[in-house]
């Protein structure tokens, strides 16, 4: 047995997955922080379709590590992740190399990728407004309003460090600088009908039960409640709710966060890892992913679920995700200078 192979398998039977299968030209290596669920039906449309093997391991925590420590030796191919901050920590690791490819170019716009093409944007999920269907007769239009005091009250929201609300804090922080940004998070902390916390879901929950009557929640969930998906509880907490694409104050769009694939820096199989991205931006791949985890295509030419179209045409901003990226630690100083979650 050779040392490359030696260490893989070291490091698999640390961590009780599954094997990878050797490095061959016919076969793409994945590690993966999202759940193997969302993206296995993808997988095997690809192998079905090319007879190529695509080999995934779950990697819950310390994906980047891991890739660091395996260095030239890694088996890694493809590292898929969830949000601009686990895609930006992937170049700042130095464990990724540029996605060279005159299809992805044409199917992904500039602003959804990383500015040397490190990483891939495959999927979107948009940061909306959730209101009560019985008590707001006039949603709030952008992110900005949820800091009226109009709204004194009637706010919630989880943990502001969380990764979902630091993405779209630093988005403001781009476009209005810190000052501006910093006063809104003041207001808005102000408006809380409870304390920062739990999950998006728990925004529509505590919607219905007559906690707040506003929150800012991801796209997504809601159609994992109104589905059936999170079973009968939750799809009543999904049904007392209206769904806004808000903007920005500046009216430009709505803010989106991605998941996204990096080709690694040693990847054993680099072009049949490109081919495997090129296939991620296909009609049928986004398709896929879009009715797996109910969010939006990053292609002009995919479909969109009809629980997801239902809440109206999705423009979204385009400040470039890599400026976004870079503004989270400033985001995250923010978000405790004012005491958000206290």
């Amino acid at each position: 047995m050779n040392l490359k192979r030696s260490l893989v398998t070291v490091a698999l039977a640390a961590t009780s997955l599954v094997p990878l299968a050797a490095a061959s030209a016919a076969e793409v290596n994945i590690y993966t922080t999202r759940e193997p669920g969302l993206i296995q039906p993808i997988l095997d449309a690809y192998t079905k379709e090319t007879g190529v093997k695509v080999n995934s391991i779950f990697v819950k925590e310390g994906l980047a590590e891991r890739v660091k420590t395996e260095g030239a030796n890694s088996p890694a191919d493809l590292m898929i992740m969830v949000d601009i901050g686990n895609l930006n920590d992937l170049v700042d690791a130095g464990i990724t190399q540029p996605i060279v490819s005159k299809k992805i170019d044409e199917a992904v716009a500039p602003h959804l990728r990383a500015k040397d093409d490190s990483w891939i944007a495959t999927t979107l999920r948009s940061r909306v407004i959730y209101s009560s269907k019985d008590r707001v007769k006039d949603a709030p239009k952008t992110y900005e309003e949820l800091a009226d005091p109009k709204y004194k009250g009637k706010v919630c929201i989880r943990a502001g460090n969380h990764p979902y609300n630091i993405g779209l804090i630093a988005n403001m922080i781009v476009k209005d600088g810190e000052e501006k940004t910093e006063k809104f998070l003041t207001d808005l902390k102000a408006n809380l009908a409870r304390k920062a916390g739990g999950g998006d879901r728990d925004v529509a929950r505590d919607i219905l039960a007559g906690i707040c009557d506003v929150g800012i929640a991801n796209s997504y969930y809601v159609g994992l409640m109104r589905s059936g998906k999170g079973g009968e509880e939750q799809l009543k907490w999904g049904e007392a709710i209206n769904v806004t694409l808000p903007t920005f104050a500046d009216g430009k769009g709505t803010h989106v966060n991605v998941s996204g694939v990096a080709l690694a820096k040693n990847a054993p199989n680099k072009d049949e890892a490109i081919k495997l991205v090129e296939f991620f931006l296909t009609p049928e791949a986004q398709k896929i992913f879009a009715e797996g985890n109910f969010e939006y295509p990053v292609t002009a030419d995919a479909e969109v679920n009809e629980i997801v179209a239902s809440f109206g045409e999705l423009k979204p901003d385009t400040t470039s995700l890599a400026e976004i990226a870079a503004a989270r630690k400033t985001a995250a100083e923010l978000v405790d200078k004012v005491g958000f979650n206290n």
